[in-house]
């Protein structure tokens, strides 16, 4: 496995251009990540947690633009787009009516598709460098609970793992808060 520390953070973005899979830091834990539309990269992440490819994941970005492509806004409800806009970047993830753009297998078994405009300073620099929203889910096999340091995560995967941006996780204690675009509604805590 391949560590960049943040100032390489340009040669991480070029890894997963590449087709590689990275971990990288989040609010609360490590996230494993990919170029979403890369399908081979993308059923790596899968099998490097061992996790049923009917289960989505979200996609993280830097900014609003990176995620408009994937979001059928028109679907939204204007008050609830307000409340979303208020709460990023920040650790809020939101479940959205999805376009076509959204390969399937990000998807999964979902309708909708969960994205996060992420204010974390590492995760968002990763999405700055690689020019868009990544793939985003735990860095840990299914039913683990997610890495919150590069040791444990060094541990788990190893040299199965591409890279990992070392960098320190961000201050939350648990995973982002996930709701419901068109109701507002938490549907994760």
């Amino acid at each position: 496995m391949q560590r960049f520390e943040l100032s390489e953070v340009d040669a991480a973005a070029a890894l997963l251009r590449d087709g590689g899979v990275l971990a990288y830091p989040t609010e609360a834990v490590f996230g494993l990540g990919c170029d979403p539309h890369d399908r081979v990269a993308f059923e790596r992440v899968f099998a490097l947690k061992g996790r049923p490819a009917t289960q989505g994941v979200l996609l993280i970005a830097s900014d609003i633009a990176q995620i408009e492509p994937y979001v059928d806004f028109a679907a939204v409800p204007a008050a609830v787009l307000e409340q979303v806009y208020a709460t990023w970047p920040g650790p809020n993830t939101w479940v959205f009516p999805r376009t076509d753009r959204v390969p399937g297998w990000v998807a999964g078994a979902h309708a909708g598709i969960a994205l996060r405009v992420t204010a974390h300073p590492p995760a968002a620099a990763l999405c700055r460098a690689f020019g868009g929203a990544l793939v985003s889910t735990s860095a840990n096999p299914h039913g683990v609970p997610p890495a919150r340091d590069a040791h444990l995560l060094a541990g788990w995967f190893g040299d199965a793992l591409d890279g990992l941006l070392d960098a320190p996780v961000g201050g939350l204690v648990s995973p982002t808060v996930i709701r419901d675009a068109l109701t507002g509604a938490i549907i994760r805590a």
